[in-house]
């Protein structure tokens, strides 16, 4: 009962990787036309899902998130032609990793939602927090965090700082 008790009082962290030209222009539009979505989802905005490194989601459950989505342009409409094609791709590839190396694929979801869906990206960061939020803490990344510390893997200074803006 204790353990059900703290699932329900769990807030998720929830990081949010995405596109600058669609998803975050949808984003806005929930904020603006003052639609109520999760407050405890971060956004990071890049200018493409296709320049989004695989290693930034992983690096997001080492450093604490409980769940992360990518969310670009919809196929077809990317600003960079391909872009969103390219991140499919590779993220249908990076989902096996997650899935050998212990991640939970429902902590991870891609979507598509253009600049004038505000309101499918309320649903889809309220549906991903829920889903989420019935999970529970991550902990696996977080104990792994904390070897990679003690054993020095991140010595290099170019990645400590690029792993703190995550």
């Amino acid at each position: 009962m204790h353990a059900e008790k703290q699932k329900h009082d769990f807030e998720p962290k929830i990081i949010a990787f995405v596109c600058t030209w669609c998803t975050y222009a949808g984003a806005d539009l929930a904020g603006t036309s003052r639609m109520q979505y999760p407050a405890n989802v971060r956004v990071l905005k890049f200018p493409c899902t296709g320049r989004i490194d695989p290693v930034f989601i992983l690096k997001a459950f080492q450093q604490g998130a409980d769940g992360v989505l990518v969310s670009g342009c919809h196929p077809g409409d990317c600003h960079y032609i391909a872009g969103n094609f390219h991140a499919r791709r590779r993220f249908a590839a990076f989902r096996k990793l997650l899935e050998f190396v212990g991640v939970h694929l429902d902590r991870l979801q891609f979507s598509w939602v253009s600049a004038a869906e505000g309101g499918k990206w309320v649903e889809v960061v309220t549906d991903l927090t829920e889903r989420v939020r019935a999970m529970g803490p991550m902990r696996e990344f977080k104990e792994l965090a904390l070897e990679e510390q003690w054993s020095g893997a991140l010595a290099s200074p170019e990645l400590k700082e690029a792993f703190k803006q995550i």
